[in-house]
């Protein structure tokens, strides 16, 4: 997220989730994972559901083999479950804990902007695309070009978050 000046602004939340779809009846909503960050949800905890951030407080969490169940205190029935399909789940970024160095969340990366060592404009962050390996930037240019970066340490050579970049190395067959 940039401002008018052209910083990025600190985010207030951090997606940790997507909805993927309702699970049962009773407005239990089945959750993809972003980070770990989503098992540290428990009953009162505070979440934010949408693009609107429609707030609110889950009454119980516990992962299962792919992802999490999520109950709402706000959501008590399928129909209810179903609205919120596809929606982000976001918390408060001071409840999320602090990452390893090295380590960030996607929310970090999103909309930093891209360039080589050179100090060549690549792009910004618009996506990022989950492989298992390891992530995938997606860098989209001022013409609309996209770049795919894996985010290995052979071509992420530096995340800079205060200057809201990173620093990259085009290996070989990076570019058309």
């Amino acid at each position: 997220m940039t401002g008018k000046s052209g910083a990025r602004q600190p985010l207030e939340t951090l997606a940790v989730g997507r909805v993927v779809r309702p699970h049962g009846v009773r407005g239990v909503l089945r959750i993809e994972p972003y980070s770990t960050a989503i098992g540290g949800l428990h009953a009162g905890s505070k979440v934010f559901l949408g693009p609107d951030g429609v707030p609110a407080t889950v009454t119980s969490s516990h992962a299962q083999a792919r992802g999490y169940l999520l109950s709402l205190r706000e959501c008590l029935d399928r129909e209810s479950a179903e609205r919120w399909r596809g929606a982000e789940v976001r918390v408060p970024v001071e409840a999320v804990p602090p990452l390893p160095d090295g380590t960030y969340y996607h929310g970090d990366i999103l909309g930093l902007a891209v360039v080589t060592a050179d100090d060549e404009n690549l792009g910004q962050v618009v996506d990022i695309l989950q492989t298992g390996a390891n992530d995938v930037y997606v860098v989209r240019d001022a013409e609309n070009h996209e770049l795919l970066l894996p985010a290995i340490a052979s071509v992420i050579r530096e995340v800079d978050l205060a200057a809201g970049r990173l620093v990259v190395e085009l290996i070989p067959g990076l570019r058309e």
